[in-house]
């Protein structure tokens, strides 16, 4: 198992601690991944560890290429009877590995979807901080799950918190996982960052 994949076992190992006390009400409440709920988040974690790129190309072709059928067909395919289920389940789930095994997208995934589900109940984590810095760095240089990249082409990044500095142009500047939720097209950390490069960043989000 690489390094990468080992981070990202330990961050689901934390997102399943912050969850089991989690409320029915909790369970349904808002995330910052568009309509889903926290369960749903979870759920879609869950399917995509499951997922071979061989099984995902074939779930995309089924779905005529639309993320949308395609995520809400195998978050349901996962989801079990009640939130705990669901979440007993995804705890002993391993990796995503998509694009292939080695590739820090499965841990971007895992890095994201955690902080939709935490900052809107208010839970506070810290991710690893060597695994955080690679998903910033294949987040500012690969459109892969999100077009991170084409997001922030012609702004200069600055991790306050890290030694994290990208690109060029007017400065966007915060907290690294800010940045990264930033970079993955979540307007909702906007008003943590600074610079700048703010209001670009903010109409480019629109």
């Amino acid at each position: 198992m690489t390094k990468l994949s080992v981070i990202q076992l330990r961050e689901r190992d934390a997102l399943v601690d912050d969850l089991r006390s989690l409320s029915p009400e909790q369970w349904r409440s808002a995330t910052l991944c568009g309509e889903w709920d926290a369960e749903e988040v979870v759920s879609h974690l869950g399917a995509a560890s499951r997922l071979s790129f061989p099984a995902w190309l074939r779930s995309m072709i089924g779905a005529r290429f639309d993320p949308d059928v395609h995520n809400r067909r195998r978050l349901e395919e996962f989801r079990g009877s009640s939130p705990e289920e669901t979440l007993e389940m995804y705890a002993v789930i391993g990796p995503i590995r998509l694009p292939r095994t080695e590739s820090v997208g499965g841990l971007g995934e895992m890095v994201v979807h955690g902080e939709d589900i935490r900052r809107p109940l208010g839970i506070r984590h810290d991710p690893d901080p060597e695994g955080l810095a690679a998903v910033a760095r294949f987040f500012a240089t690969k459109d892969f799950a999100v077009n991170s990249k084409s997001l922030v082409e012609g702004l200069r990044l600055r991790a306050v918190d890290a030694e994290f500095v990208t690109g060029d142009g007017p400065e966007v500047n915060g907290r690294l996982l800010d940045l990264v939720m930033a970079m993955a097209g979540r307007r909702e950390v906007l008003e943590d960052l600074k610079g700048a490069g703010v209001p670009e960043l903010r109409r480019r989000l629109g």
